[in-house]
This record gives C-alpha cells, structure tokens and sequence, in this order.
C-alpha cells in the first residue's frame, strides 16, 4: 500500500485516451497515487492490443509492475502476458470495476450451486464506439461461469437461421451496441420454470478508473506474477 514517502506513481501508456483521462481525474482526488508518465513505479495500459508487447517489454526493463486492461487479444498476446509475468506482477483484467469483480465472483459460485442443468447466456451492452464483441468482460464473466462448473467454457458467440438448438453445456452470448452505454452485463442462469439473473450497470466511466488505482495500489510490491481483480477484491 502507498504512504506519505512512497505514493503510487502511475505511468500511463495512453493518457490522452478515454481511460488515461479518466485515470487521470481520479488519482487528482486520491491523495495516495499520482501520475509520472516519465517515473511512474507502477505502468498501466488500457490501450489497444498493438501496444501490449511494447508495455509489458517497458515494465520488465525497469522491473516495474503493470495493469492491463486492453481487451481483444489473442493467444500470442497471452502467452506475451505469461512470460513478462515471470519477471515482474501483472494484472490483467477485462475490466478493473470492482462491482464487476465481485459479480465474477458471485457468477463462479451460482454455477457451481446450480450445477449443468440450469443453461447460461451472457448479455451486454455497450457504448457504438466499441470495437470488439462480445466484451472483455462478458468472456471473463463466462470463463468465471465455466470455473464454477469444472469445464472448460464452450461458447456460442451468436445465432442465426432456422432450426437452431441450443448446445448443451454452451454459454451463450449477446452483445448490443448503440449510444453511450458506458458497460451493462447480464449473466442469465435459466432452469426449470425458474431464471437467476446477475446484474451490473456502469453508471460513469470513473468506476473503471476508479478500480484501476485500487489495483495499481494492490500490485505496489508484490512479486512476479499473474494477478486478477478477484485478488485486489479479496486482499481489501
């Protein structure tokens, strides 16, 4: 945790970009963190899948460590990921809400309650600007879903045509786009005669900035390795 002689500096990889902006307003209200682009000790990059090598090869030069939160990559962009993680702590999140770590949370425990009976589709909606679909966050909600099952997630990614049947086992998603919806996920467990539905909105862009100092702070010191925001969740 930061104190009065070490407050957490973060360097940010795009900070003219949405986040970087908004990153930037809310550590001007923390006390605790400040941004040094130049010297910061802990680097943070929430910009495109093009500039991931070059921040995870920045963090381990100057041993520091590094928030992820660019989604969309590939397996080469994971594996990418893994190694630096062997150097320096990363955390990677699809999304640094911390309601949407504690949904991943409650999502992994009712699949586990409910068990493979009860058929799982994922919802979200977000701003017309966003390029991929489904979401980050959508996936690592059914990654989270596929945990509590013990499987490993089979995911139907859209449906079209006739005569369609739903996969067993599968988890199904559907993404919508339109205006400035900033991020709303809906996580649908439909059993016999009865539906469990996991909700969260994002209200303002600041609670993504907002979970990203929380886990800027949470990684200050800690050792090589792949971190989650289940972890900063669970060490408040």
């Amino acid at each position: 945790m930061p104190t009065d002689t070490q407050p957490v500096r973060i360097a940010l990889v795009a900070p003219n970009g949405r986040m970087g902006k908004a990153i930037a307003t809310a550590a001007a209200e923390d006390h605790a963190v400040e941004i040094d682009n130049e010297a910061g000790n802990v680097l943070v990059d929430f910009s495109s899948p093009a500039a991931l090598r070059s921040s995870l090869g920045r963090a381990v030069a100057a041993r520091i460590p590094v928030l992820i939160g660019t989604t969309g990559l590939d397996t080469i962009a994971e594996q990418q990921i893994a190694v630096a993680a062997e150097r320096v702590a990363v955390l990677q999140a699809a999304n640094t809400s911390l309601g949407i770590a504690v949904l991943s949370d409650l999502v992994e425990r009712a699949a586990y309650a409910l068990g493979p009976d009860w058929d799982i589709e994922i919802l979200e909606m977000h701003h017309r600007h966003k390029a991929d679909a489904p979401s980050g966050t959508a996936l690592a909600l059914g990654e989270a879903a596929a945990r509590g099952r013990g499987s490993p997630m089979r995911a139907d990614r859209g449906r079209d045509g006739r005569g369609l049947k739903r996969a067993e086992g599968s988890v199904g998603f559907a993404a919508l786009r339109g205006g400035t919806v900033a991020g709303d996920h809906d996580v649908i467990f439909a059993g016999l005669d009865e539906r469990l539905i996991l909700s969260h909105r994002a209200e303002n862009r600041m609670i993504f900035a907002r979970g990203a100092l929380a886990a800027a702070k949470f990684l200050m010191c800690k050792p090589a390795g792949l971190y989650s925001m289940r972890d900063v969740i669970s060490a408040s």
